[in-house]
């Protein structure tokens, strides 16, 4: 038997494992999910018949083209059919982006701390990651971002809300940002939380929508997903809006029927109850105000969170609230040596997360 392996990739050294966020153990101490800013309700109303509805057709490939969804997303936000593209979830169509765009030699910007799946599958296209710190207070600093770019800069990925830590940049900013970017870089706007933001127009122009944004800038492309507001994030479904050129490259990087007809069907039947989403989103805000007021009651420092999560700058004592926690019953998402994000969840878990970080906060 040969002693030789086959040959990979060398990219493929040292990429960092995604780590979901932990579960809770079933019978176990644990008893909410804080760790994976998952929806806490149901899926929206219809979702459940249409999906049984679909049971009978597993025998079947799913519409590779995904016709139905792609309409009803045209129509919903009023953009070209050549100018969408779907994929299994935001971070699926993220992936595609790069395939598309970016090589060995090619360098791609992000904030960090942001997504963690960014530096990942920047490794897996073979290009190399530029990561340009947060400000002071937690946001991308997008004059740093745009004075990083160069002649080999491909994509520059703007995370709005930031995950992890729920902060926005407003509309201004982000367009002075955008006027600073060659044409020839694909801008990302990764607006996976975007139903979340509540913020008031004032001082920089409000918030921005990217879909408004893109619609004069063929460089840039807004992600949107399924999995947070409209809860379907077992069913794995997001989608992008870019001018044709980009949008027909994400069809071609495609895996084909990735997108299976469940998924499809949920995302249709989801966009159709509007008025429901609406009123979910509205509680998880108001849920989500109620957090940050008591944490900011009982001293911490908060940032100002647009996102179904809070985000706490813990440094090296991260590892060890995640452990009080999980011994509380709730288990939260740690970033060693950095802080912790925690999902805006139900009540009842809401209220030990705070009764925990009252105790952690008279200990500092």
């Amino acid at each position: 038997m040969s002693e030789t392996s086959p040959k990979l990739r060398a990219e493929l050294e040292g990429i960092p494992t995604y780590k979901p966020g932990k579960p809770a153990v079933a019978g176990g101490p644990v008893a909410y999910k804080l760790s994976s800013n998952e929806n806490p309700y149901p899926p929206l109303p219809g979702v459940m018949e249409t999906v049984t509805a679909a049971v009978s057709s597993f025998n079947r490939y799913p519409d590779m083209a995904c016709t139905a969804l792609m309409n009803e997303l045209s129509e919903r936000f009023a953009v070209p059919l050549s100018h969408l593209a779907t994929g299994t979830g935001s971070v699926g169509v993220a992936q595609q982006l790069l395939q598309a765009t970016s090589g060995p030699g090619d360098e791609v910007i992000y904030a960090w701390r942001s997504f963690e799946a960014y530096p990942i599958i920047t490794q897996i296209s073979g290009a190399r990651s530029v990561q340009v710190p947060l400000t002071p207070g937690e946001v991308h600093d997008l004059d740093a971002m745009a004075g990083a770019i160069t002649d080999r800069t491909r994509l520059i990925f703007v995370c709005n809300p930031n995950n992890p830590t729920g902060t926005v940049v407003r509309r201004a900013e982000l367009e002075r940002f955008l006027d600073r970017v060659p044409g020839d870089i694909l801008v990302v706007l990764d607006e996976a939380y975007r139903e979340f933001i509540r913020a008031a127009a004032g001082e920089g122009g409000g918030m921005p929508d990217g879909i408004q944004l893109y619609r004069d800038r063929p460089n840039v492309c807004v992600l949107r997903t399924f999995s947070k507001a409209y809860g379907l994030a077992g069913l794995r479904v997001g989608f992008a809006v870019a001018h044709e050129p980009v949008a027909a490259a994400l069809r071609k990087t495609a895996v084909p029927f990735g997108v299976s007809q469940l998924a499809q069907d949920a995302a249709i039947a989801s966009l159709r109850a509007e008025d429901e989403l609406l009123g979910r989103v509205g509680s998880l805000v108001c849920e989500r105000n109620r957090v940050v007021d008591a944490l900011r009651d009982q001293g911490w420092t908060v940032p100002e969170t647009q996102s179904n999560f809070v985000w706490l700058r813990l440094g090296e004592r991260t590892v060890a609230f995640a452990q009080v926690c999980e011994k509380a019953g709730v288990v939260v998402r740690p970033f060693p040596g950095e802080g912790v994000r925690v999902t805006v969840g139900e009540t009842e878990a809401n209220d030990i997360f705070l009764k925990v970080t009252e105790g952690f906060r008279k200990e500092l």
